[in-house]
């Protein structure tokens, strides 16, 4: 497990703020406030790990924070230990604005101890106001019950605000002096694939570069990219990626030399694409210094469509394996890359990636079927979870076989899991449950290989979608929801009207009967593009904090209201939630750039 970008890890900071006054306040209430510091900290590096597999690791000020002095130190300090994220604790009064932190850049929070021996709740009231009228939005942290002096347990319910909060600072920071990776631009006219560096700087802090994909074939002919790895992978991938049925029309069909000329073409495009975001040191020992650093990309897309599919092998291998946990080097993180070069997408699928720590489904939003459609054409009756219609998500290319849901949770359910809880067992199970056709030549003139499959078993997942409007910005959509496994009967059936040589997870949103919400058409008709990222784990409360630090609001979600957790300055803008999220993310404006 090992950080594979360039630069480290962001740290946690924990900032104690104490009532400064000695000779007899101060001093009662050293023990107890960094005691509470130490509880928070240790409580964050059990329950977190990056996507990468290290453990959060938290920082703590040198000394409790009474004064304008000691902020300082504890800055000095976070900037020299790279704190990317700020969590102020404390039990007692302190004086606001001398111990605040300052930092505009910093994703912050102040957890105010619940106990009546001391004023925490009056401080962090007088905090939260010091930080609004200041600009810098700031969460509020607040127990609901009441508790002893000197207690060190943390309540479930600031367990919950504690992690959300850190998780979601830390993707952002994760972000930061990153890069997006286009190879080609624009695919087949589609809006998220004309890349807006604008947007990925102000919003996300992250720079774009971009690579014409003839460098892919420059680097196969120049023998830019490890021969040794690539014979090794090209194994593995004719032992365990069976090829599927070949559908096409006679006179499209390939022949066997074609085939294989495709199987090693898409085997060294996951490699060149792989070496194009993190690098190889392989590939700089070959002496091919500039190509073998990488870009230090984070995410990234392949524009595929349609000018290198008309005469060349698509990218559905390279895309799905890059985004599966596991590969010929065994189980590891999962990158995020996006099809046709949706950047909107590969922006929501990172979103994803870096809150839950598992890999991507990429689907087009395909269809929806209605319960009397799906009676019209297969003579059945949809039940349970999807008796009130579903959602057919589907794609040629970067759906993860992770979507296979052939991993198991502890309690023995269909899972999509962090790489370091997969056993080689599932990923085998994984492969087994994936075939791999030949590519439609009417769409895919160059061939190409696409899996198939359908995910297995009922998941809890999380839809989300960025999107751009003209003369707002971006707004963010979330549906959480289940997948489902239909019959057999009925899965072949809908399946052969769209496309049997693509992968298929079956999608049921939760529904409450109101606006974009009121049943599974309604989230259908409401979803703003053709794609939409798919996560394992009810994760909509986590992705509505991390839009609210990255300012882009929320136009859609089923979230329940007393999970969604914002600063506390959007109180300020209107007692309407969501109204109000849309006024403070104008107000404030993108975290990396003007208003």
């Amino acid at each position: 497990m090992a950080n594979r970008l360039i630069g480290d890890l962001p740290k946690v900071g924990i900032r104690p703020v104490i009532d400064g006054r000695e000779r007899g306040v101060r001093e009662s209430l050293e023990k107890q406030v960094m005691d509470l510091a130490q509880a928070a900290a240790a409580f964050i590096s059990e329950q977190l790990k990056f996507s990468s597999g290290e453990t959060v690791e938290c920082v703590i000020a040198d000394t409790c924070i009474g004064g304008v002095a000691e902020a300082a130190m504890c800055a000095e300090k976070f900037r020299k230990e790279g704190v990317g994220v700020s969590l102020t604790v404390t039990p007692c009064w302190c004086y606001g604005t001398e111990v605040m932190d300052t930092d505009p850049l910093i994703p912050k929070a102040v957890w105010g101890f619940n106990g009546t021996e001391r004023p925490g709740a009056v401080y962090l009231a007088a905090a939260l106001a010091g930080y609004t009228q200041k600009g810098l939005p700031t969460f509020g942290i607040y127990g609901r019950d009441v508790q002893d002096a000197g207690d060190t347990t943390i309540p479930e319910d600031v367990k919950e605000k504690i992690l959300r909060f850190v998780k979601s600072g830390l993707a952002v920071a994760q972000m930061k002096g990153k890069s997006y990776l286009s190879i080609g631009y624009s695919s087949m006219g589609i809006a998220g694939s004309m890349v807006d560096s604008g947007f990925f700087q102000k919003y996300l802090g992250i720079r774009t570069v971009f690579v014409e994909s003839v460098e892919i074939l420059r680097r196969i002919e120049e023998g830019i990219y490890d021969e040794e790895e690539f014979q090794k992978a090209l194994a593995w991938t004719k032992a365990n990626c069976k090829e599927g049925k070949d559908i096409n029309k006679p006179q499209n069909q390939a022949d066997a030399a074609r085939k294989e000329y495709e199987w090693e073409m898409v085997v060294k495009m996951t490699l060149i694409c792989r070496d194009m975001m993190i690098g190889n040191k392989k590939v700089i020992e070959k002496g091919f210094h500039e190509e073998g650093v990488g870009r230090n990309a984070i995410l990234g897309g392949f524009q595929g469509q349609r000018q290198w599919t008309d005469y060349q092998p698509n990218g559905d291998f390279t895309e799905a394996i890059l985004n599966s946990s596991f590969d010929w080097n065994g189980i590891r993180q999962a990158f995020v890359l996006a099809t046709e070069n949706d950047s909107l997408n590969g922006v929501s699928m990172l979103f994803g990636h870096l809150l839950s720590n598992t890999s991507q489904i990429f689907s087009d939003v395909r269809t929806y079927w209605s319960p009397e459609a799906v009676k019209r054409v297969c003579g059945k009756e949809l039940t349970g979870l999807a008796e009130g219609g579903i959602i057919h998500l589907i794609n040629s290319g970067s759906t993860t076989l992770d979507a296979t849901a052939q991993q198991r949770d502890a309690e023995g359910n269909p899972a999509m899991k962090p790489f370091w809880e997969i056993s080689e067992e599932e990923v085998q199970k994984c492969l087994e449950n994936t075939s791999w056709p030949q590519a439609d030549r009417e769409y895919f003139r160059g061939g190409g290989y696409s899996s198939l499959f359908k995910t297995a078993g009922q998941m809890p997942v999380t839809m989300s979608r960025l999107n751009l409007v003209d003369g707002l910005g971006p707004v963010l959509q979330i549906a959480e929801g289940w997948t489902v496994e239909l019959p057999d009967d009925v899965h072949e059936i809908l399946d052969e009207r769209t496309n049997p040589t693509w992968p298929t997870t079956w999608f049921v949103p939760r529904v409450n009967g109101e606006g974009a919400f009121k049943d599974v058409y309604s989230v259908m008709a409401n979803w703003g593009a053709n794609h939409g990222a798919i996560s394992y784990g009810h994760i909509g409360a986590d992705l509505i904090t991390l839009a609210s630090i990255l300012r882009i609001p929320v136009n859609m979600h089923n979230v329940d209201g007393d999970k969604v957790f914002r600063p506390s300055a959007w109180a300020s803008f209107g007692e309407a939630k969501e109204g109000a999220d849309f006024r403070a993310c104008e107000s404030y404006g993108p975290l990396y750039g003007k208003k």
